[in-house]
C-alpha cells in the first residue's frame, strides 16, 4: 500500500498535531453555546411568560447572558486548570523517575509493551528505540496517555466558553425581542430547538456518538426547560396580576 493510499484511508482518523488543543476548543465551544441558548431562553420565556413588555424580558435575558458568560468562562477555566495541573505533575513525576532510575524505567517500558502483546524481544527493542529518541515522551505515551507538547490551557477553554455561550445566548435574545409580542414566545421556542439539534449533532460528531440521540436528548431536555420557566412566568404573572 503506497503512502498516498494509506493517508486516504486513514484521512478521518484523528492524528493531527495539538489535537487535545483543538478538541478541548471544540468541546467548550459547544458546551457553551448549548448552555448560552438553553439558560438564557429560559429566563427571556419565563419573563415573557408574565409580561408583555418589552424591558423586563431585555433586562433578564441580558443579566443571563453576561452572568452566565463569566460562569461558563470561571467554570472551564477552573477544571482545564486542574486537568493541566495534574497533566504537569505527572510529567515532573515521571521526569525524576527517568533521572533517578532509569534501568527500572526502561524494564517498566519493556513490561508495558509486553502487556500490549509483544514478543519479550520485540519489547525490547522497541523500548530501546523508543527510549533513545525520546524516553519521557515515550513513558509518557504509553503509561498516562499524556502527549509532553498538547497539554490543554484553560485560557483556551475559558475563552471559547465565553465567547460560545455569548453567540448561543444571542440567538434567543434576539428572537424574542425582535417578534412581536402574541408570537414571540412559540418563535423563541422554535429557534432554540433547532440550535439545540444543531449544537446536538455537533456534539456527537466530536465525540463519535450517534448523531440522531444526541440531537434527540438535547432538544427534548431544551424544551422541558423552556416549557417549565414559560408556565412559571405565566403563573407568576397571573398572580400578580
Amino acid at each position: 500500500m503506497t503512502d498516498s493510499t494509506t493517508a486516504r484511508s486513514h484521512g478521518e482518523e484523528p492524528h493531527l498535531p495539538g489535537l487535545a488543543q483543538r478538541l478541548n476548543w471544540l468541546r467548550a465551544g459547544v458546551l457553551g453555546a448549548n448552555d448560552g441558548i438553553v439558560s438564557t431562553a429560559a429566563v427571556a420565556v419565563g419573563v415573557a411568560g408574565a409580561t408583555d413588555a418589552v424591558g423586563p424580558v431585555f433586562l433578564a435575558g441580558a443579566a443571563a447572558l453576561v452572568g452566565g458568560a463569566i460562569s461558563m468562562a470561571l467554570g472551564e477555566y477552573v477544571s482545564v486548570s486542574s486537568q493541566r495541573d495534574s497533566e504537569h505533575a505527572l510529567i515532573a513525576k515521571e521526569t525524576e523517575e527517568l533521572r533517578t532510575d532509569p534501568d527500572a524505567e526502561f524494564e517498566e517500558l519493556v513490561g508495558l509493551y509486553e502487556k500490549e502483546g509483544l514478543s519479550h524481544e520485540t519489547a525490547r527493542t522497541v523500548a530501546k528505540e523508543l527510549t533513545e529518541k525520546d524516553a519521557l515522551r515515550a513513558h509518557l505515551s504509553l503509561e498516562l496517555n499524556i502527549d509532553p507538547d498538547d497539554v490543554v490551557s484553560p485560557w483556551h477553554a475559558a475563552l471559547a466558553s465565553a465567547v460560545a455561550f455569548t453567540i448561543g445566548a444571542l440567538l434567543p435574545l434576539l428572537t424574542i425581542l425582535l417578534i412581536p409580542a402574541p408570537v414571540r414566545v412559540a418563535w423563541t421556542f422554535v429557534a432554540v430547538l433547532v440550535a439545540l439539534a444543531v449544537t446536538g449533532y455537533v456534539a456527537a460528531w466530536i465525540g463519535g456518538a450517534v448523531r440522531w440521540r444526541s440531537m434527540l436528548r438535547t432538544v427534548i431536555g431544551g424544551a422541558l426547560a423552556l416549557a417549565a420557566t414559560f408556565l412559571v412566568g405565566t403563573l407568576f404573572g397571573t398572580a400578580i396580576g
